[in-house]
């Protein structure tokens, strides 16, 4: 059976309804009843009543008394009995049976007067089974815990992906996949730290408004601190200052944290993202490719209970076993029936560019390589596989690869057909490193806004000796895609969209 379609409310009869609940307000405040309690006697929750009486006889009475509360997502009134259904955070629910002979003709009515949909609603009474064998609270005393103003969405139609983004609290409120998916990115941050923590990680937290930005190749977003009157960056990457960490001695560091790029929008990009970056003192690319795979496949199994995970639209992916090590040069030259190599000239590549209708806007071979491979190879990727070997003009911060000329031992994962990870050998004599960065300087006097600037202060960090040293990055909002099979937009709890 499938959900019915969502049906936009009425905007009038959104209002009709709001002007009635604020009138209820204030009929309780003239009535000496406080719509929005500071607190109200909670003895337990939903899920723990359920889990401590799971299998109730009808009619079975336990002579347990609780104090419960949650918001009413059904309501029904028969007489002299009503029936009100609450649901917590978890999801969980629990029916509360409100007798007009238990609570008196008062309380009954004013339960029958004050209380709508959506309301979070306290009941004090006895753990029961009604006749139909549901278990329920007999209720012996009720109040109003918060008053909702506005009525909910029909709790039987699906909500369009507008109002899940742009009203993320009616999407949990309403939907089990929101709220799995919350409970998902949760236990992801939990095996991903346990992991680290097991091979002797510290995590450590770098700055996000920075002086200069730098780490990455991406366009920034700037800001203007008033208190040191100067213009900053919001960070697009924390790996220098991380790798300030390695040469103070932190030889094993991560950090989970939110990165910003001034960039395009889609389903596998956002402007604000959270990002993980590890970096591991006499390690390399290809231990931190190891790493990376244990990582992804601890999460799967915190979240899904396997390595094989199932999607939203219901297909199962494997992310357990070996994954795949694929040379990017290598099988880019397979697919496209063109050997390509380090020294393929860049008026070659730009020929071979153009008959495939792609277009590089600061062209350098190494970007046009990469567009290339995405064009020829990406799409041919069905499982979890690390494209390894890249062209040393892109990847201004990575080793030089230690037996091929002319490409960087820097990795890319490629999960469900997108990016997932990369991780690099680092770069770590300042002479070469200042090098690059000038050769980057001079790619953005040219006009390119992604290119990096001389970072002075990190350069003077690495004079004083960085250890031989692997890195990894890691998006975890496309880690929960990974696994969930959703898109960004659904994964970031509160994605940024544009105003209405």
């Amino acid at each position: 059976m499938t959900d019915a379609p969502h049906v936009e409310p009425d905007a009038d009869d959104i209002d009709e309804q709001h002007a009635v609940r604020l009138g209820k307000r204030e009929q309780m405040l003239a009535t000496g009843l406080e719509p929005f309690p500071v607190a109200v006697p909670v003895t337990t929750t939903i899920s723990a009543v359920r889990q401590a009486h799971p299998d109730l006889e009808p009619e079975a009475a336990t002579g347990e008394v609780v104090g419960i509360a949650g918001r009413v997502v059904h309501m029904r009134v028969t007489g002299k009995l009503a029936f009100l259904s609450l649901q917590e955070g978890s999801g969980e629910r629990l029916q509360a049976m409100v007798s007009f002979g238990e609570v008196g003709e008062e309380s009954f009515e004013l339960l029958k007067d004050l209380v709508d949909l959506g309301d979070h609603v306290f009941v004090s009474g006895e753990v029961i089974a009604s006749k139909r064998g549901e278990l329920s609270i007999m209720v012996s005393q009720w109040a109003i815990a918060a008053k909702a103003l506005m009525p909910l969405p029909n709790l039987h139609s699906e909500l369009n992906e507008e109002t899940r983004v742009r009203q993320r609290y009616l999407d949990l409120i309403v939907r089990e996949q929101a709220r799995e998916t919350v409970r998902a990115r949760a236990q992801v941050n939990a095996s991903l730290r346990s992991t680290f923590g097991e091979h002797g990680y510290l995590e450590v937290e770098t700055p996000m408004l920075q002086v200069q930005h730098g780490g990455a190749s991406a366009r920034p977003f700037i800001t203007h601190s008033n208190a040191f009157s100067t213009d900053l960056f919001l960070r697009i990457a924390p790996e220098l200052y991380l790798k300030r960490a390695v040469v103070g001695g932190i030889e094993r560091v991560f950090e989970i944290n939110r990165n910003f790029r001034n960039e395009g929008a889609d389903s596998t990009h956002s402007p604000e993202f959270a990002m993980l970056e590890a970096y591991q003192a006499y390690g390399d690319y290809h231990q931190m490719a190891d790493l990376t795979q244990e990582l992804i496949q601890k999460a799967a199994l915190a979240v899904a209970g396997s390595t094989t995970v199932t999607w939203a639209d219901g297909t199962e992916y494997d992310l357990g076993g070996q994954w795949d090590r694929l040379s990017l040069y290598e099988s880019l030259s397979d697919a496209s029936g063109t050997r390509i190599t380090p020294d393929t000239s860049l008026s070659d590549l730009e020929s071979m560019a153009q008959k495939v209708g792609i277009e590089v806007a600061q062209p350098t071979p190494g970007k046009y390589v990469e567009e290339l491979w995405e064009h020829f190879v990406k799409e041919s990727l069905t499982t979890p596989t690390f494209v390894m070997d890249y062209p040393l003009d892109t990847s201004p911060l990575v080793r030089a690869h230690r037996s091929i000329p002319g490409v960087v031992e820097k990795w890319d994962l490629y999960v469900r057909g997108f990016e997932l990870a990369t991780g690099y050998s680092e770069l770590v004599d300042p002479v070469l490193q200042r090098e690059r960065f000038l050769e980057q300087a001079k790619l953005g006097a040219k006009g390119d806004l992604e290119a990096m600037k001389v970072d002075e202060d990190f350069l003077r960090a690495l004079e004083h000796g960085m250890p031989p040293t692997g890195g990894m990055g890691m998006g975890i909002d496309r880690l929960l895609m990974a696994i969930t099979g959703l898109g960004i937009r659904e994964t970031v709890l509160f994605p940024l969209v544009k105003s209405t």
